[in-house]
């Protein structure tokens, strides 16, 4: 060991060797899982978009509470911060929308609350987590924002703060593909096989074999010289020319063999679990039908995007509103329009609901944004008692005399 390498390794330094076992070269292993690495898993964007996306995609309500009865509180500056507009910048899906993107993939997320005169927010501008420092002092949680090289202090009430999973710290949440970084390293794993494979040409074509032994530089330059003239799609199928006594040997290995499509289809079945969304969501087909198809639609909402959803609304209320705000303010998602069945589903709960007398058809017709005409609440609503039984057919009723 040289004393160049002595002192790089005493200072941290480490180089890794390039040649491995009898002079043959060592593939760097795959890069450690990061937010960008875990995106190029398609199950890992696609479930993040799909949550991502939706949960921004709803509105977000700013209601104000008169009464046993709620509304909108257009007149209020927080409704257009969290329904319209998030800043001059951005408008509220697209901030929204990234915020949840970095609670899925880092675990957190932080936006930076700018308040006017009356000290209701009026701006909401996301942060880039990875400039964020979180610490508890005395006083409570500081956040410690860099950029550009200058370091900003931001107080609790100055930070909307979203968290994954709270970690045993109780301060920052837990991310996923943190949390089970070996199934998200196996799906790159796996990717990279799939593209090595076919970049050498779909199949393993088989080896050399010398009469001799060789040193390492001359395996380099013979494996270098090998993969320049038939690795890859376009040179499959050529002819070797071999002298000096070589002997090649072909060998054949199909994916199918290696089992490679089945362990893909796994990962993205793993990366859905990792997520708690639905393999349906994400266009992963096998076990799909009409059938199943809405009900686990309904399933992403109740069981994948409520937790998220109740954690937006929550940090709202406890960042966004005061104490005495939060008594008459509230915001909420919503989701009707995921939970909406199909047509016939639809115009039974409509005729039930307004037969009973809790809903009146005015109200059903704006669910289904149909427009209204005058003495549509008129009518007397139907009832069970009402309703005649049907008739039978007229060959029947001729039995039923005999």
């Amino acid at each position: 060991m040289s004393i160049i390498t002595r002192i790089k390794s005493a200072i941290g330094m480490e180089e890794r060797a390039v040649l491995g076992v009898n002079g043959w070269p060592v593939p760097l292993s795959a890069t450690s899982v990061t937010p960008a690495t875990a995106q190029g898993v398609s199950a890992v964007y696609a479930c993040v978009q799909a949550i991502a996306e939706t949960t921004a995609s709803l509105p977000l309500i700013l209601f104000k509470r008169n009464g046993d009865d709620r509304e909108r509180a257009t007149d209020h500056p927080l409704y257009r911060v969290l329904h319209d507009m998030a800043n001059p910048e951005q408008t509220a899906l697209e901030a929204r929308e990234y915020m949840q993107a970095c609670v899925l993939l880092r675990g957190n997320a932080f936006a930076r609350l700018v308040r006017g005169w009356d000290g209701q927010v009026r701006e909401l501008w996301p942060l880039n987590p990875d400039n964020v420092q979180v610490q508890r002092t005395a006083s409570g949680l500081v956040y410690d924002y860099t950029k550009d090289g200058v370091l900003t202090r931001l107080l609790s009430h100055e930070v909307l703060h979203l968290r994954h999973r709270l970690g045993d710290d109780g301060v920052l949440g837990v991310s996923p593909i943190a949390a089970a970084r070996g199934v998200v390293e196996l799906a790159i794993a796996e990717n990279q096989h799939g593209v090595s494979t076919f970049t050498n040409g779909a199949k393993l074509l088989g080896v050399l074999k010398f009469p001799g032994k060789l040193k390492p530089e001359q395996r380099q330059a013979i494996g270098a010289s090998w993969a320049s003239q038939h690795a890859g799609a376009a040179n499959a199928g050529r002819t070797a020319i071999l002298e000096e006594g070589v002997d090649f040997q072909a060998l054949s290995m199909s994916l199918e063999d290696a089992s490679w499509i089945e362990a893909r289809k796994l990962s993205v079945i793993e990366v859905c679990r990792l997520f708690r969304c639905p393999p349906l969501i994400v266009q992963s087909m096998e076990s799909a039908n009409y059938s199943n198809s809405v009900e686990l639609a309904r399933q992403f909402v109740t069981m994948t995007l409520r937790r998220h959803l109740i954690a937006w609304e929550q940090a709202i209320a406890a960042k966004c509103l005061t104490d005495a705000g939060r008594r008459t303010y509230f915001a909420e998602h919503s989701v009707e329009g995921l939970l909406r069945g199909d047509s016939v589903n639809r115009a039974q709960f409509y005729a039930s609901a307004i037969e009973s007398g809790w809903m009146k058809p005015s109200y059903a017709a704006r669910l289904e944004n149909m427009p209204l005409f005058d003495g549509i609440d008129d009518a007397a609503p139907k009832t069970s008692g009402t309703t005649t039984a049907p008739q039978p057919y007229p060959s029947k009723q001729q039995e039923a005399m005999a």
